[in-house]
C-alpha cells in the first residue's frame, strides 16, 4: 500500500478504531489493475468495479461509518463520520494534534448567528474556508474527507435544543444559506473533477425535538402535512439536494406519519432520488444509531426488517453497528439481496472516486493543503466579521455606542468571561479564543469582572460584589442568557424565561443608576419584554444579542459597544413571549393557527413576539426609494413561458427589483434588505408575509447610498396545495421592505393559477 507523503503512517485499523485516513495504492497495490484505478472512467462505472470484488461480508462490514475497508485488497479502512458544523470540530473522523500542527482549526460563529448576517457571500466564504481546512487536515490523516453538515432542519419552536446549529426558522432564507454553504465546502457548484471535500445535508427530515415531555427524538413520530412538508420543513433540503448537489444526505431519527426516516422510501427514494435527482453518486447516512431505532424505540420492525428495510429504502450506510450484526441474517432470510448491497456500496465509493480518493496525488490540487493553509489571515478576519455581522441590536436609547468618556466598566455576569463557552456545540479545537473580558481589557478599558450568578443558579451570594462593581464603574455590561446548560442536542427547554436569578441581577444592577448594557448571549432566545420596557424596575438602556459568536465573540461585542464597528444584524427566529410555551407542545408539527394553536414563525404566528423575526436596529438612520419597482400587473401564463428555460420552473425569474438604501445618520453602517410579501391568494388561512428575497449591503458612509438588488422566483411567490404541489395563483400581492415596512408596492398576478411543481403523493401506508 503506497501512503501520500502527506498521511502518517496508520496501517492496522480495525473497524473500531478508525480514527486516521490512508489512500488506497493505485500504482502498485493489488487495485491498480482494476477499473477503480482509471481516471478515464465515470464514477459509477469506477466505483462498481470496486466493489464487485467484495464478498458479502465484506459488502456488510462496509456499511458503517467506521468501515474497515477490504485488506485482501489494499483498501484502506474509512472514518465515515467528520464534523464541521462551523469549522473542523470533534468527532470520530476528526483527530487534533495535542500541540504543533493540526492541533487547532478556525471556529466561526454557530450557524444561528451566521443566518443573522444574511449575507450569502459570507457564508459561501466561510463554507471554503471551513473546506479547506478540512481537506488539510485530511491530507495529514486528521480527518475525512466527509464532513456531516450542515443541520438545515428550520428552527420552528423555540424551545429545541439544537436551533443553535441552524441558520434560523424562514425556509426561503435556510434555503439560501445552504447552497452558498454547500458551494462553498465543496468547492464549487457540483465540482469536476473533484469536491473539495462532501457536505452532508442534515436531518432529513421533520426533526426539530430532543427530549420533551417523555418525547424523545429516537421514537418520535412526526405528523406532518404534505402542505406544511413542501412550503416549510422541506425547501432547505431541497436546495441541498438539488440546486447545490449536495453529496451526500442523512436521514433523521424521527418518523414522519408513522414510518422512520431511515426506512421510507417515499422520503429516499420517491423525493430524495426522484423527485429532487439525488445522483447515484451520492450517498445516504443515517444519523448515529437511527437504523437501529426502526427497531426500538420506534418498534417498526424487527431486528432484520428494521436493516432490510432501511437498506432498500436508501440508506446506504449505518452510523452505528446495526447493519454489521443484522444484515448477515436479513441476507440469510433473504430480506435483501446482493444487489441491494452492492448499490449501497457503489453510492459511496463512487463518492470517494469524486474526492480524488483513488487517484494520483499530483494531479489534484486539493492534496496540496497542508498546516498552511489552516488559521489564514483571511480565515481569522472571517471569523471576527461574521460575528460583527451577526450581531444584533434590540434596543438602545442613545447608549450605545459607548462614549470615549466612559473608562471603566463593570463586566458582570456568567458570559462575561467566556471561552469555550463562545463556541456552542458541535466545535473543534479554537486557534484562540476572546472573551468579552479580554477584549475590554485590549481596548483599553478598565474593567472590572464579577460573575454575580451563573446561568441557573439561585445564589444571590455575589450580587454584592457585582452591585459594589457597578457603582465604581462609569457603565455596566451585564453578559447572561443562556448556554449549553440549558439548550443542546439530547436538551430542550420547558420555558424561554431567562433562567435562574439573572433578572433578579440585572434589577439590582439598574438601580445602581449608572449606563446598563445587556448582551444576550445562546441560540434560542428568551423573553426580554420586561428588558425590552421602560418599567421603572428594569430600565435597561440598550440590549444586545449576540449568539454564539465564536473564536472573536469577545472582540466583535466590544467593537460594537464601542462603536468600532456598527451592529446590522437581524433576528433570524422570533422571539416569543413566555406564556408560548404554554398554547402548542413541541409535538405539534402544523404551521398553520387553529383553535388550539396560535400559529408558528412569523409566517403563521397570531400572537404579538416580543421582538420579530428580521428585527435589527442600526447606529445610524436610513431613508428608502425604489430604484426599480415592480409593475402594476403581471401575466401568469407570460411569466410561466418565461421561466421554460429555468432548470426547474419554481426557481425561474419574476424580477430582480431594486431600492435605495441611503445613509441620513452620522455612522457608516451595513443594512439588511429584507423583503416581504403578503396577500389574499390561494386557499385560506393567509401567511402573514413570507420573506421573498434579501440582500445585505455594506459599509454605507454617512451620506452616500447603496443600491440593493432583489431578486425574485416564481417560487418565492407560490403557495403549495394541499397535495404539495406548489401554484402561482392569482390576485394582489403586496411588498414590504423591512419588518416595519419602510417601502411598500403593490401588483396584481392576472389570468389563471399555474402549477409550478408536481409533487410526489405517497402511495405507501404505515
Amino acid at each position: 500500500m503506497r501512503l501520500s507523503k502527506h498521511v502518517a503512517p496508520v496501517y492496522a485499523l480495525t473497524a473500531g478504531s478508525v480514527t486516521g485516513h490512508v489512500f488506497p495504492d493505485c500504482e502498485g497495490g493489488p487495485l491498480a489493475s482494476n477499473a477503480i484505478c482509471n481516471t478515464a472512467l465515470d464514477p459509477i462505472t469506477r466505483a462498481a468495479s470496486l466493489v464487485k470484488l467484495f464478498t458479502v461480508p465484506e459488502l456488510i462490514n462496509n456499511t458503517v461509518n467506521r468501515s474497515p475497508g477490504v485488506p485482501r485488497l489494499g483498501l484502506p479502512a474509512y472514518q465515515w463520520w467528520s464534523e464541521a458544523l462551523h469549522g473542523v470540530a470533534n468527532s470520530p473522523g476528526v483527530n487534533f494534534s495535542t500541540s504543533g500542527e493540526f492541533s487547532y482549526a478556525t471556529s466561526f460563529p454557530q450557524p444561528i448567528l451566521m443566518g443573522a448576517t444574511f449575507d450569502d457571500e459570507l457564508i459561501k466564504s466561510v463554507g471554503s474556508i471551513v473546506g479547506m481546512e478540512g481537506r488539510a487536515f485530511n491530507n495529514y490523516g486528521r480527518a475525512g474527507l466527509d464532513f456531516w453538515t450542515p443541520n438545515i432542519n428550520p428552527f420552528k419552536d423555540p424551545r429545541w435544543g439544537r436551533g443553535q446549529e441552524t441558520p434560523g426558522e424562514d425556509p426561503y432564507h435556510l434555503s439560501q444559506y445552504v447552497y452558498n454553504l454547500v458551494v462553498g465546502l465543496q468547492g464549487g457548484l457540483d465540482p469536476k473533477p473533484y469536491y473539495q471535500v462532501v457536505s452532508t445535508c442534515k436531518h432529513f427530515a421533520g426533526y426539530d425535538l430532543e427530549d420533551w415531555d417523555g418525547t424523545v427524538r429516537y421514537g418520535f413520530n412526526a405528523v406532518i402535512t404534505s402542505q406544511d412538508l413542501v412550503e416549510y420543513y422541506l425547501p432547505p433540503f431541497q436546495s441541498c439536494y438539488r440546486d447545490a448537489k449536495v453529496g451526500a444526505a442523512m436521514c433523521s431519527y424521527n418518523a414522519i406519519n408513522g414510518v422512520p426516516s431511515c426506512a421510507d422510501v417515499y422520503l429516499l427514494q420517491d423525493i430524495l432520488r426522484d423527485f429532487y435527482g439525488f445522483a447515484q453518486d451520492r450517498w445516504v447516512t443515517s444519523d448515529c444509531d437511527a437504523v437501529q431505532n426502526i427497531y426500538s424505540p420506534h418498534n417498526y420492525a424487527t431486528p432484520q426488517q428494521a436493516v432490510a428495510d432501511a437498506l432498500k429504502a436508501g440508506t446506504d450506510l449505518d452510523c452505528g453497528s446495526f447493519y454489521e450484526e443484522w444484515l448477515p441474517i436479513a441476507y440469510k432470510e433473504s430480506l435483501i439481496t446482493e444487489t441491494d448491497l452492492l448499490t449501497a456500496l457503489v453510492h459511496q465509493y463512487a463518492s470517494l472516486v469524486r474526492l480524488g480518493y483513488f487517484d494520483p496525488e499530483e494531479r489534484q490540487p486539493y492534496r496540496t493543503y497542508n498546516w498552511s493553509s489552516v488559521d489564514i489571515p483571511i480565515a481569522r478576519q472571517l471569523a471576527y466579521r461574521a460575528a460583527v455581522e451577526g450581531i444584533v441590536l434590540l434596543k438602545n436609547d442613545g447608549t450605545l455606542p459607548l462614549p470615549s468618556s466612559i473608562k471603566n466598566i463593570a463586566l458582570i455576569g456568567p458570559w462575561a468571561n467566556a471561552t469555550t463557552q463562545m463556541q456552542g456545540n458541535y466545535f473543534g479545537v479554537a486557534p484562540y479564543l476572546i472573551s468579552p473580558v479580554m477584549s475590554a481589557m485590549d481596548d483599553g478599558y478598565n474593567a472590572t469582572y464579577v460573575l454575580g450568578t451563573n446561568i441557573t443558579s439561585n445564589d444571590t451570594s455575589g450580587f454584592a460584589a457585582a452591585v459594589a462593581a457597578a457603582k465604581e464603574a462609569d457603565a455596566v455590561i451585564y453578559a447572561g442568557g443562556i448556554d449549553l446548560t440549558v439548550e443542546g442536542e439530547a436538551l430542550d427547554r420547558y420555558s424561554i424565561t431567562w433562567p435562574g436569578n439573572q433578572l433578579d441581577l440585572i434589577a439590582e444592577l439598574q438601580m445602581v443608576d449608572k449606563p446598563l448594557v445587556v448582551v444576550q448571549f445562546g441560540g434560542g432566545q428568551l423573553d426580554d419584554s420586561i428588558l425590552k420596557g421602560n418599567a421603572s424596575l428594569f430600565l435597561v438602556n440598550a440590549l444586545i444579542w449576540a449568539g454564539y459568536p465564536g473564536q472573536s465573540g469577545g472582540k466583535a461585542v466590544f467593537d460594537i459597544l464601542s462603536g468600532k464597528v456598527a451592529p446590522a444584524g437581524r433576528l433570524p427566529i422570533t422571539q416569543y413571549p413566555a406564556s408560548y410555551v404554554n398554547e402548542i407542545p413541541m409535538t405539534n408539527m402544523n404551521l398553520r393557527p387553529n383553535l388550539t394553536s396560535p400559529g408558528r414563525t412569523y409566517i403563521w404566528y397570531t400572537g404579538m413576539p416580543v421582538y420579530e423575526f428580521g428585527y435589527g436596529e442600526h447606529y445610524t438612520t436610513f431613508c428608502y426609494k425604489w430604484v426599480r419597482a415592480p409593475a402594476t400587473s403581471y401575466s401568469i401564463q407570460a411569466l410561466v413561458d418565461g421561466g421554460k428555460y429555468a432548470a426547474y420552473l419554481d426557481v425561474a425569474p419574476f424580477a430582480t427589483l431594486a431600492v435605495s438604501v441611503t445613509n441620513t445618520g452620522n455612522w457608516t453602517s451595513d443594512y439588511v434588505s429584507l423583503l416581504f410579501a403578503s396577500g389574499m391568494y390561494g386557499d385560506a388561512p393567509y401567511p402573514n408575509k413570507v420573506l421573498v428575497s434579501y440582500t445585505r449591503s455594506h459599509g454605507i458612509t454617512p451620506g452616500t447610498t447603496a443600491t440593493a438588488e432583489l431578486p425574485i422566483t416564481l417560487g418565492n411567490l407560490a403557495r403549495a396545495d394541499t397535495n404539495g404541489n406548489f401554484w402561482l395563483y392569482p390576485g394582489i400581492y403586496e411588498l414590504a421592505l423591512d419588518t416595519s415596512g419602510v417601502l411598500t408596492s403593490k401588483f396584481k398576478l392576472t389570468g389563471s393559477a399555474a402549477q409550478l411543481t408536481s409533487f410526489p403523493q405517497n402511495t405507501m401506508t404505515s
